[in-house]
């Protein structure tokens, strides 16, 4: 069965793979014969600034922007930026968020302190994944962000076939190491 009518909201920083990670959801949901629409916002992401990506799939998708409330999954890189997209979450949806904190100039300066997450997503259904942990374990510390997709895939009805084969076509000469990150993701927990 192929999951119809979803949206996916992926956030993070600069540099850690999210706009790799909406391509490859958005190919494998093409090549199972979805409509799909992909909107990217990306500012400052060279220097670590926010990354967010809309990634909607369906029947027929009109357009690529999750309203407040409407997303079904939040892949989410790093916990605070996890908290800034909450809101999108439908009341049923899941956050996949990596276990890992990146601290903004006015946490390092003293000025903030990194808010506590589990206290803010408190009612919220979420999974903290130990993406880095896991994508070093498989000598892979870039491949944190092929870690969360595997976590993802295992939770949409997308043959695991077609999920790698994107990696593949996508992944270049790190395909091997990004494919082992992956299958890490994909069993984690189970």
């Amino acid at each position: 069965m192929i999951p119809l009518d979803k949206n996916i909201l992926l956030a993070g920083v600069g540099g850690q793979g999210t706009i790799l990670a909406s391509k490859i959801i958005a190919g494998v949901a093409e090549k199972a014969g979805l409509d799909v629409k992909v909107a990217e916002v990306h500012g400052m992401a060279q220097r670590g600034g926010a990354v967010v990506t809309y990634l909607r799939f369906g029947k027929k998708v009109n357009s690529p922007l999750i309203a407040h409330r409407e997303a079904d999954f939040l892949l989410a890189f790093e916990k605070l930026e996890a908290l800034r997209w909450l809101s999108y979450l439908k009341p049923e949806g899941l956050a996949l968020v990596n276990d890992m904190e990146i601290y903004p100039l006015p946490v390092l300066t003293g000025k903030a302190s990194y808010p506590d997450f589990r206290e803010r997503a408190q009612g919220v259904n979420f999974n903290l994944i130990p993406a880095r942990e896991i994508a070093k374990s498989r000598n892979n510390p870039r491949g944190i962000n092929m870690v969360l997709l595997g976590f993802l895939a295992k939770r949409l009805t997308f043959p695991k076939e077609a999920w790698l084969q994107e990696i593949q076509k996508r992944s270049g000469k790190f395909s091997e190491a990004n494919i082992a990150c992956f299958q890490a993701g994909f069993t984690y927990g189970a």
